[in-house]
C-alpha cells in the first residue's frame, strides 16, 4: 500500500527532516549495519521497489542505492533518459504520475533542483534527491555518520569544507543549521558560497575563512600547481588539482 499524502516525506535537501528525526535514522544506520557486519539476514523491504532515475552519471550513487536494495530484500529499476520520455518531450510531472503508480520509492540524480521538486509534487510515493545541481543530502549523511560513528555525536563540533560553493557546500550549512553544528569555509576566489541557495536563515552555523562573502565572479588568474595556497587563490574550472578537496574534521 502506498503511504497516504500526510504520511509521506520527501528527501529533497536536508532541510526536509527535523533533527530528532536525523537521529532516528543514525540509530537505525546503526543497527542495519551492525546486522550486515555480522551476516545477520534482514530484509525488511522485501516486495518493494526503488526506481533509479539518472540523468547524471554515477558511480558510487548507484552501486550504494542499488546493493542496499537487494541487500534488504527490495528490486531495482534503473533508468536513464534514454531508456524514458523524460529526457524528451514528456512533462516531468506526467512522468511521476506514471512511474510513482508502480513502484515504492523513487531516488533521482538530475540537474536543476526544481525538476526533483516539480517531480515530487506529483509524486505517490516518496522521491530522494541521488544529487542536483545544488545539493548533494545522501553524500553529506554519509559524512556526518561516518563523523558520528568515529567520534560521536556532531552536535556542538565544527567541520570545515575547503573547495568550491558547490552543492556539497550548500548541503553542509544545511545540516549545520539542522543538526546544531558549525561549517568553517574556504572557497577559491569566484567560486564563493551563496548562503541564499542553501536557504538556511542561521548565519551562525558558518564562518567564512579568506575573504569575506561576495557575489560569485570569473578567476582571473590560473591556479597554482602545489603549495598551500591553493584553496585561496583563484582558479578556473575543471583544471587538474595539486590533491583533492573536500570536508574534515576536527575536535
Amino acid at each position: 500500500m502506498k503511504p497516504g499524502p500526510s504520511l509521506m516525506k520527501h528527501f529533497l535537501q536536508i532541510k526536509d527532516l527535523r533533527a530528532e528525526e536525523y537521529a532516528y535514522l543514525f540509530e537505525r544506520t546503526r543497527i542495519v549495519k551492525t546486522r550486515f557486519k555480522n551476516y545477520e539476514r534482514y530484509q525488511p523491504l522485501v516486495d518493494r521497489t526503488l526506481a533509479m532515475i539518472f540523468e547524471k552519471a554515477s558511480t558510487r550513487t548507484r552501486v550504494s542505492f542499488e546493493a542496499g536494495m537487494y541487500q534488504m530484500g527490495g528490486s531495482v529499476l534503473n533508468l536513464t533518459t534514454a531508456d524514458t520520455q523524460l529526457g524528451r518531450a514528456e512533462p516531468v510531472e506526467d512522468t511521476a504520475r506514471v512511474i510513482s503508480r508502480m513502484v515504492d520509492i523513487v531516488m533521482i540524480r538530475t540537474y536543476e533542483q526544481a525538476k526533483i521538486e516539480r517531480f515530487a509534487a506529483h509524486s505517490r510515493v516518496p522521491v530522494i534527491n541521488g544529487l542536483t545541481n545544488e545539493y548533494h543530502p545522501c553524500q553529506i549523511l554519509a559524512d556526518i555518520y561516518t563523523f558520528i560513528e568515529h567520534r560521536g555525536s556532531i552536535q556542538g563540533k565544527v567541520v570545515a569544507w575547503v573547495g568550491d560553493g558547490n552543492n556539497m557546500a550548500n548541503t553542509w550549512l544545511q545540516a549545520a543549521e539542522v543538526m546544531g553544528f558549525t561549517v568553517h569555509v574556504s572557497t577559491p576566489g569566484g567560486y564563493e558560497i551563496d548562503p541564499t541557495v542553501a536557504g538556511i536563515r542561521d548565519r551562525g552555523c558558518y564562518r567564512v575563512f579568506n575573504h569575506p562573502w561576495k557575489p560569485a565572479q570569473a578567476p582571473t588568474s590560473s591556479p597554482p600547481t602545489s603549495g598551500r595556497a591553493w584553496a585561496t587563490r583563484p582558479r578556473t574550472r575543471n583544471a587538474a588539482r595539486p590533491s583533492s578537496t573536500g570536508a574534515w574534521t576536527r575536535r
